[in-house]
């Protein structure tokens, strides 16, 4: 997001649409003629490749706590559609698209951006029916392809991939998925906690199988209020899960317009929130820009161990307000923050 948000509608499109990916409908495509979607789809991959290759160089200029950015699902549209999956599996379309992507994982390298990649909640990999599971093992390794054609996935955790456990069968369904994912996903898959059914402790489960994102405000949520500290026993083994590698965490915090007259000195009180009225389900919505000090410092103290995304709607905006956070308290750097 440019950092002037309040200029006008249409030049703030202008300007930002140059860094984001473009997509299309299935109910688009398929009221038109196979030529003419076509067509579409063609101009969309490669008109996302070259705003991803934007952004990569863009990241690339910011001060190098914020070389991170997670890369958007819909680079390339309908791709696992059983309607329309046919247009990318042509072989020389393949190698234009892998040519592409490879040349924004040389730039990302060569500027020290650390990407990864978020499938949607649609992926879910642990789930009870055995045809949502195979749905899911396709989205997933839709985004393998991408990160392989980038040059990443060659070992273990050059690139996250991250999902949710998500699914009635929990960490048991996860592990029995394992098996069946190709080589560079299975390299960069990354399973994060939720606030609801699948909390730290099912995720630690997989402490020996994948390498494990932290997300402290799901933690909050689902715990109902516990601030988890860099220093606990639980923060090691996901360190351990990483294998030498610098992790990444998330965090948010609820939203602003939600806890309007609370102090952004003081961390809010789950359990009290709870009896004054706010229910989870609000509570876990995460806030424009990081409003409260107190979390942010809390946040921040995670910075010792993992680079930290910051899930916010403002992105950017956010996250550099989290740098500016920790340069007032000092000027050490520490490791990579981004949306």
């Amino acid at each position: 997001m440019h950092p002037d948000q309040t200029q006008k509608p249409k030049i703030l499109k202008e300007i930002q649409s140059k860094y984001t990916e473009r997509s299309t409908t299935i109910t688009w495509l398929n009221r038109q003629t196979r030529e003419v979607a076509e067509q579409r789809l063609y101009e969309i991959a490669f008109d996302n490749i070259a705003n991803l290759e934007r952004l990569v160089r863009y990241v690339g200029s910011l001060p190098e706590q914020l070389r991170m950015v997670r890369i958007g699902s819909n680079l390339l549209p309908a791709y696992t559609h059983g309607d329309w999956a046919y247009f990318y599996r042509d072989p020389s379309l393949q190698a234009r698209l892998e040519r592409g992507y490879s040349a924004v994982g040389e730039i990302a390298r060569e500027l020290d951006v650390r990407l990864s990649m978020h499938p949607g909640q649609f992926t879910v990999l642990a789930s009870d029916n055995p045809d949502v599971v195979e749905r899911s093992l396709e989205e997933f390794e839709y985004h393998a392809d991408i990160i392989r054609w980038m040059g990443y996935g060659q070992k273990w955790q050059d690139f996250k991939c991250n999902v949710h456990i998500s699914g009635r069968q929990g960490p048991a369904g996860i592990k029995a998925i394992l098996p069946r994912l190709s080589t560079e996903a299975r390299n960069c898959i990354t399973i994060e906690n939720e606030e609801n059914a699948w909390g730290l402790d099912a995720t630690l489960e997989l402490e020996k199988d994948v390498a494990l994102v932290l997300d402290i405000h799901h933690h909050w949520c689902n715990t109902r209020g516990e601030y988890i500290m860099p220093e606990d026993d639980r923060v090691k083994r996901i360190i351990d899960s990483w294998r030498g590698v610098r992790p990444a965490m998330h965090y948010s915090v609820s939203r602003e317009d939600l806890l309007l007259e609370h102090s952004r000195t003081h961390k809010p009180d789950f359990p009290e929130l709870e009896e004054q009225g706010f229910k989870k389900g609000k509570l876990r919505a995460h806030s424009d820009y990081l409003w409260n000090d107190a979390v942010n410092d809390w946040a921040l103290s995670h910075w010792q161990w993992a680079d930290i995304m910051v899930e916010a709607k403002c992105k950017n905006l956010a996250s550099s307000q989290l740098l500016q956070r920790h340069f007032i308290n000092t000027d050490a750097f520490t490791g990579k923050i981004a949306a």
